[in-house]
């Protein structure tokens, strides 16, 4: 049997180690599939860059619509980034009669409700596994192997350079900049970091995995995004003293009153798997009915782990080619006509616990004036740490953990204490999990 015939868009890091996968373990992804798999055709910024991959046999090209148009692909692995360029290709594409892989979070996750469509109504198969987590096989965890378990909750660390910085915040105690620029030398950080930084980026993973998991349409807009800028080397230790680590996740839950979907810094308990997940790696936790909590650990970007999860789209696509369309593996797990419109919520009715840090004048009943406020509001303390000032200091750090309550309580409190003479500046404001 002929070989399966790919085109490759973009030809760095990732495509460069798919190709390498792809030749180095031949046989046996030729065993698994059924047919051999193999890249004749790829699109490039520079013809005569130096390859980390062999191109023998590849026909080179800079024009990425001359590998789109090609007659002879039959898949085509979407590996440039970006939406619009990125969405404009993988629809002519799928109109040319080609089945897409990609690699491309944003791409989905604010098209792939269109793309899907077209996919739908042209027979196409769309393998997205390496938009989500690099090498973790977790969008086919949760599509497939808990096809059976009605999901409770998702929460992620999705992210390698955000966790590598709050990591390194952690063990040596440096400030946010500082481990900002180390990301950057090493690799982990773009030059400009505000997709990581920022959230961006695991909100259009947590995008992905809320719809397959809960089957909902995706809906990135109605993520709440936060980032990790405004964490200090202090957040860290207080969080520390109370037996906590903070780790920036991305967090999908669902209860009676609808389903929430947001990212942000949040203080775990140290002995919480998820706590141990440090430096650039990636792991996602799901709650399911029948089996459990599970964890899903692994490197969340680089070149072949994410080629892992691309050669395993190529090898799904290839498996389905004799499928009619309607018995595929349905994009977002749940066939289309049943995805539902559950209601998401807003943020100020989402319910946690919340680490409060706050900059108090040091004399008689700050604190007493500071709980009277939370009590008005129907917030109970679970802890509090009150440090000792510096010498000529005339504040003191004021540091409280509250039992779980609503976003609008938590809101109305702090902005009730902020006005107080006695509390300077804002308070610091991260949300807890216990994930049990």
């Amino acid at each position: 049997m002929k070989a399966v015939k790919v085109g490759l868009l973009g030809l760095g890091t990732v495509g460069g180690g798919t190709v390498n996968l792809l030749a180095r373990n031949r046989d046996e992804i030729t065993r698994r599939a059924g047919r051999a798999i193999d890249v004749v055709h790829a699109a490039t910024r520079h013809l005569d860059r130096p390859r980390t991959c062999s191109t023998a046999g590849i026909r080179l090209t800079t024009d990425l619509f001359e590998v789109v148009d090609n007659p002879e692909i039959e898949i085509i692995v979407e590996l440039i980034g970006g939406e619009s360029l990125a969405k404009e290709l993988t629809l002519r594409a799928i109109d040319n009669g080609k089945h897409v892989v990609t690699a491309n979070k944003a791409l989905i996750a604010l098209h792939g409700n269109e793309i899907f469509r077209r996919a739908r109504d042209k027979g196409a198969s769309i393998g997205f596994e390496a938009a989500v987590a690099g090498g973790i096989p977790i969008i086919k965890a949760v599509r497939e192997a808990l096809v059976g378990n009605r999901i409770e909750w998702l929460a992620g660390i999705i992210n390698g350079t955000a966790n590598f910085i709050l990591s390194e915040m952690f063990y040596e105690s440096r400030e946010f900049g500082e481990v900002l620029a180390e990301a950057q030398r090493l690799g982990y950080a773009e030059a400009d970091p505000t997709f990581d930084v920022e959230g961006i980026d695991a909100a259009h993973k947590l995008t992905i995995l809320a719809s397959i998991a809960f089957g909902i349409p995706l809906q990135f807009d109605k993520v709440h995004i936060e980032g990790i800028t405004h964490i200090n080397r202090e957040d860290v230790a207080y969080a520390e003293e109370f037996g906590f680590r903070i780790k920036h996740l991305g967090i999908c839950r669902r209860d009676e009153r609808g389903i929430s979907l947001r990212v942000h810094p949040t203080l775990l308990p140290a002995r919480q798997l998820l706590s141990s997940v440090d430096g650039v790696m990636n792991a996602v936790m799901v709650k399911s009915d029948a089996l459990g909590p599970t964890l899903y650990y692994g490197a969340g970007a680089g070149a072949e782990p994410t080629a892992s999860a691309v050669v395993a789209d190529l090898v799904d696509v290839v498996r389905e080619f004799t499928l009619e369309p309607e018995n595929r593996v349905p994009f977002l797990a749940f066939q289309s006509d049943a995805l539902s419109h559950e209601p998401l919520l807003p943020l100020p009715e989402i319910e946690a616990a919340y680490y409060l840090r706050m900059q108090a004048m040091d004399q008689p009943g700050v604190l007493a004036e500071v709980t009277r406020l939370l009590g008005e509001a129907a917030i109970s303390i679970e802890a509090i740490i009150q440090k000792q000032p510096t010498p000529g200091a005339e504040e003191v750090p004021v540091i409280i953990l509250t039992h779980r309550v609503r976003e609008w309580q938590i809101q109305q409190a702090c902005a009730r204490i902020e006005q107080l003479d006695s509390i300077q500046g804002y308070i610091t404001r991260i949300r807890v999990e216990r994930l049990d």
